[in-house]
């Protein structure tokens, strides 16, 4: 059992999106991430698509150069992310399953019907320092997979659960939570760090956090949104007295 202090990582892309709407330079996605920083967020996330419809290239790059914390570098596992990877060398590295007509991410990795080459994907970003994270579902299957690819980190999708709870279907949602605790403690085993996220909000929050496995939450949409009423910093700070709050 892991335990201990419960990150928070704040991805910052609808930051980008709201700026991109209107084609201008603000609001500016660095100066969100400072505010999130300030405000006792432990990592910065920020997803680099392949359309770049919200964050852009020098995004990173001012990110990369700006940050006091970690930034995660979330991408798909291509030859054109991977050489932005390893020019960044960011302190990690999420890949995640993209598709360009979704709206969001909508599953995980399909890690075990895929081994080969994302072992081979992983091995140059692993040796150029970064800490690479894939994005999968619960299925024993593909956590056993990541294992073998050679992931440091797995981040469990919380979306279907999310989506259950916000929905009203509290019974399949605590099935699909269950879920996502057995495959925390089967990741945890394996010698894989546990993250989660994807959905997460103040009311569904508690219960993923106090997975003892899970050692960091990844949160954009719902702060980014919450932060229309309340200003980024009260959005976070307020995340994570709920998290801590669960944790104990």
């Amino acid at each position: 059992m892991a335990s201990g202090k419960l990150r928070l990582g704040v991805n910052i892309d609808h930051v980008a999106t709201v700026r991109n709407a209107r084609g201008a330079v603000w609001p500016d996605p660095l100066r969100a991430a400072l505010l999130a920083e300030a405000a006792g967020a432990d990592g910065i996330t920020a997803h680099l698509r392949e359309d770049r419809r919200h964050i852009r290239d020098a995004d990173m790059d001012a990110l990369q150069a700006g940050l006091g914390i970690p930034l995660n570098f979330e991408c798909a596992a291509t030859a054109e992310m991977q050489a932005i990877a390893l020019r960044l060398a960011p302190h990690a590295v999420c890949l995640v399953p993209e598709r360009r007509e979704e709206r969001t991410t909508e599953g995980g990795l399909d890690v075990a019907g895929d081994a080969d080459r994302l072992a081979a994907f992983i091995a140059p970003l692993r040796a150029a320092g970064c800490r690479v994270s894939l994005f999968i579902g619960h299925d024993a299957r593909q956590i056993e997979a990541a294992a073998r690819v050679g992931a440091a980190v797995v981040e469990l999708h919380t979306g279907h659960y999310s989506d259950l709870h916000a929905e009203g279907r509290l019974d399949e949602a605590e099935a699909e939570l269950n879920a996502l605790r057995a495959g925390a403690r089967l990741a945890h085993g394996l010698g894989l760090e546990v993250h989660a996220g994807h959905g997460l909000t103040y009311d569904n929050v508690g219960p993923v956090a106090a997975i003892p496995e899970v050692m960091e939450l990844n949160i954009g949409h719902f702060l980014i949104g919450e932060a229309i009423y309340l200003g980024l910093g009260p959005a976070i700070e307020e995340m994570r007295r709920r998290m801590d709050e669960a944790r104990a």
